[in-house]
């Protein structure tokens, strides 16, 4: 087997910013890494969730020994749900991250036709050609792990999501001392997580955040508190219960998703809820309200979330009061900026005081920390993973002034196949990768053009031709009928419909006078016709539907 190369495939979380997903091929072994979500964008529209495709597993799927999960954020678990059912083989991860997955099977009836391994730090299990061992890490949530995969031509070594927490608020630091053994062991190559690469220094301990929480409380006593943060950011949610124990507060948790995390991370230990601190919502009206915190969902400005809902006057229970001061407990994901800026004026023309600066560390390593790892790895090559391109690139100048070669530090994009060993390592290939679009109960089936329809319809609105003709003796029986939505003028809109008639009326009757037409190229014209019509005199470009109404 010695004269076979490892291919490294990722299907996702290249140029982008969630989507995490990375095969791992040697012979005939297969290896995932990672199977999340990406959020959509704001040309998206319609859509909920973005899901990777996993074509290439579907079609080598006899080759597919099993899932690995890093950590049990969206980004990295959020698809499992989605594309168990075609690639429906053993998930290895650790107990917090498993519970999560658990959950979300559970809610789909998916638990009894799954296999699910949980596996400890320092564990090592072996799936085909492949040995794992996992590796305690610290994130923005319990149990994540890097992950040490040895295969026939060297040892890889993938950060997944990580920062350097020598402070932690529960568990241990990340184990340095192991990544360390490895490194002298010899590295063929190191997958780091690239999120804070372009952000000097170092990220700041979770605990940092538990002190400025204390001073909000402390200068806040007199009003309720809504604290709006990630909820799957276990030991944010701990610090704001200690926190609130501390004042002598209350705490109500909001959103679903919170709910459910909360939960979970509960009942296996990792957050400690004090006795008689925790109530539920509808308990919240026999308190004081300067005695009360609420912890929600949406500090993303998520349209369905617990803080938009009060932001919009629609949360059954919670009315945001000129009183309530509100905690933004996290920084906005790239391309959430316009929603989080939104939600932050609704709740400021409400009369809240807001507060959402220095309330918030990441969860991902800057160059500093990068810098460590890489010392200690001493990878042969570097690939860079996790962020967009300028991420990628800020952490392959990282490498490179640590000594790396250029020529052995490799940006991939999405579907490359690279193929590796210590001797060379190059891209020979690409597989089929990319977003699939899930809107409501439909997957995959919403394409680039539907999408490009939604954006003109969003730009530009519909227009309506209703033509009633006799096709017997090809005559127009009545006037034809436009109707328009979203597609408004402010002072020529009847002079301009009027037009649109009279032109739709003269390109009907040409094309009636022909010898020969059929009812599809009819419309085809009349699509054309009004669409270049609409063009030349407004400057946009509604969608045009004919409609051909048969009256004798």
């Amino acid at each position: 087997m010695a004269h076979k190369k490892l291919k490294i495939i990722p299907l996702g979380g290249l140029e982008t910013i969630g989507m995490n997903i990375t095969a791992f091929e040697y012979g005939d072994s297969i290896v995932v890494v990672d199977c999340g979500i990406a959020f959509p964008e704001d040309d998206m529209l319609g859509i909920d969730l973005v899901i990777p495709d996993v074509t290439y597993l579907k079609e080598n799927l006899d080759r597919v020994k099993g899932f690995v999960i890093t950590h049990g954020h969206e980004d990295h678990i959020g698809a499992l749900p989605f594309v168990i059912g075609d690639v429906n083989v053993p998930i290895y991860t650790t107990q917090l991250t498993m519970g999560l997955i658990e959950h979300k099977f559970e809610e789909r009836g998916l638990l009894d036709s799954t296999t699910r391994h949980i596996v400890r730090h320092g564990q090592t299990i072996e799936l085909g050609a492949f040995r794992i061992e996992f590796i305690k890490t610290n994130h923005s949530i319990q149990d994540a792990s890097a992950l040490a995969i040895y295969t026939p031509v060297g040892t890889i070594v993938h950060t997944g999501d990580f920062k350097v927490d020598y402070t932690p608020v529960y568990g241990d630091s990340i184990d340095l001392g192991r990544l360390a053994e490895i490194g002298r062991e010899g590295v063929l190559a190191l997958l780091s997580d690239s999120t804070n690469a372009e952000e000097e220094g170092y990220t700041m301990s979770e605990r940092t955040v538990g002190q400025t929480l204390g001073g909000i409380f402390s200068e806040c006593s007199d009003t309720r508190l809504i604290i709006a943060t990630f909820a799957s950011n276990v030991d944010r949610v701990q610090q704001i219960i200690n926190t609130a124990h501390q004042f002598g507060r209350r705490v109500v948790v909001q959103g679903r998703s919170m709910i459910n995390v909360i939960g979970i991370a509960s009942e296996m230990g990792y957050i400690r809820i004090p006795y008689d601190t925790l109530i539920d919502i509808s308990e919240l009206d026999d308190y004081p309200e300067e005695e009360t915190v609420i912890i929600t969902t949406g500090s993303q400005g998520e349209a369905m979330a617990g803080l938009s809902r009060m932001a919009d006057g629609k949360h059954k229970w919670i009315h945001i009061k000129p009183t309530d001061t509100i905690v933004f407990s996290s920084n906005p994901i790239p391309g959430n900026e316009k929603a989080v800026s939104k939600i932050i004026n609704e709740l400021s023309s409400r009369g809240a005081n807001i507060i959402y600066q220095d309330v918030h560390v990441s969860g991902h390593a800057r160059r500093e920390e990068l810098k460590l790892i890489y010392s200690l790895v001493c990878p042969y090559y570097a690939i860079p993973v996790h962020g967009e391109y300028r991420h990628l690139r800020a952490n392959a100048q990282l490498a490179h002034q640590l000594g790396i070669p250029r020529d052995r530090i490799l940006i991939m994009q999405t579907g490359d196949v690279l193929e590796i060993d210590r001797d060379n390592a190059e891209v020979t290939g690409q597989v089929t990768a990319g977003p699939i679009f899930v809107d409501g109960s439909r997957i995959g089936d919403i394409s680039t053009e539907v999408m490009h329809d939604r954006q003109r319809l969003a730009e530009d609105g519909v227009l309506v031709a209703v033509i009633a003709l006799d096709h017997e003796t090809k005559e127009l029986r009545r006037e034809p009928v436009i109707r328009s939505k979203g597609f408004v003028f402010i002072d020529e809109t009847d002079t301009l419909i009027d037009e649109a008639k009279e032109f739709t009326k003269e390109k009907v009757e040409a094309r009636l006078a022909e010898t020969e037409y059929d009812e599809e190229s009819l419309k085809k014209m009349l699509r054309k016709s009004l669409t270049d019509f609409m063009r030349k005199k407004t400057g946009r470009r509604p969608m045009v539907f004919p409609v051909i109404v048969d009256l004798p």
